[in-house]
């Protein structure tokens, strides 16, 4: 018995040991907004909520309204917003629980709450209408606005969008939240990070120390991670093709056929849905070609806004 007490002591020890090396705390807001805040940054408070929002480029110009996807932020917009910013007014925010906005104080992260900011922000602005552009969980907020609100919307540009079924993402049900994932407040190793980002680029080699870095540090602000895992958990899908086909808005269909986060084959099913919608393939690009391959990418959207 005193040998199984030792061993089990030193598994304890290890267990403590390897929580202690994995234990990865939150940054402090000062230093994140000291690193990452822009002279045209502010903080807008839209319905309790301080957004924190970039807004660049001629104030008179054509306005676009960039949304990012999951566990990202503005920055993930930067190569093509400084292409843009000479033509039309760009404004870029944190969507709550990502980036320097921090979780919503509501504790509600639905979509249609996303959809009620993007109104409320919209109003703050001054801005009667303005081209949507969203990638993945942005595209899925930028199309169920657009169905809502049509009025208020110029044209759509859909990047890899969110909101069919896949496994593990059933309609009508919550989904399970892995308990490695639950584990996410607590821990976050580079290398895990890595991995987690690594399907998103068709190459790579692409994903710079940099952008990593960027990625983990905006994740470590106080609070987000948590505010992931309870946006994870209000997830609830519904068969988005009668929403879908409600959209007239001129929309263009952006899509990685390298994308390794949602497949290229869901184009299709959009396409079904939105006929009059314009598919762009990219074939040698993944899930944010704005980052893997800003003039490539942004080339087929930059036709598709001068378009009357």
């Amino acid at each position: 018995m005193h040998v199984i007490r030792i061993l089990l002591l030193l598994a304890l020890l290890l267990v403590l040991a390897a929580a202690f090396w994995l234990y990865t705390p939150d940054k402090s807001r000062v230093s994140l907004e000291g690193a990452y805040l822009k002279p045209a940054d502010a903080y807008v408070d839209i319905d309790g909520v301080r957004l924190r929002v970039r807004d660049t480029g001629p104030r008179n110009a054509p306005a676009l309204i960039l949304l990012h996807g999951f566990a990202s932020s503005l920055e993930t917009w930067e190569p093509w917003s400084e292409r843009l910013s000479g033509k039309f007014r760009v404004i870029r925010f944190d969507l709550p629980g990502f980036g320097l906005t921090g979780p919503d104080p509501s504790g509600d992260y639905t979509d249609a709450r996303s959809v009620q900011l993007v109104l409320g922000l919209m109003d703050k602005l001054g801005l009667a209408h303005a081209t949507l552009v969203g990638n993945s969980l942005g595209g899925k907020i930028a199309w169920m606005f657009a169905a809502s609100h049509p009025d208020r919307v110029s044209k759509l540009v859909l990047i890899s969008p969110d909101g069919f079924a896949s496994p593990g993402f059933e309609y009508g049900k919550k989904p399970q939240v892995p308990l490695m994932v639950r584990a996410l407040p607590y821990v976050l190793p580079t290398p895990m990070l890595r991995m987690s980002l690594e399907p998103a680029y068709a190459n790579p080699k692409r994903l710079t120390p940099a952008t990593i870095t960027r990625y983990r540090d905006m994740m470590l602000a106080p609070g987000d991670r948590a505010a992931m895992i309870a946006r994870m958990q209000q997830v609830m899908l519904a068969d988005p093709v009668p929403i879908l086909q409600k959209i007239q808005t001129p929309a263009l269909l952006l899509w990685g056929e390298q994308d390794a986060m949602i497949p290229f084959s869901n184009a299709a099913d959009y396409q079904r849905a939105m006929p009059h919608a314009t598919l762009v393939r990219l074939p040698n690009l993944g899930h944010v070609p704005f980052e893997e391959a800003p003039d490539e990418s942004l080339a087929p959207v930059l036709a598709f806004l001068d378009t009357p």
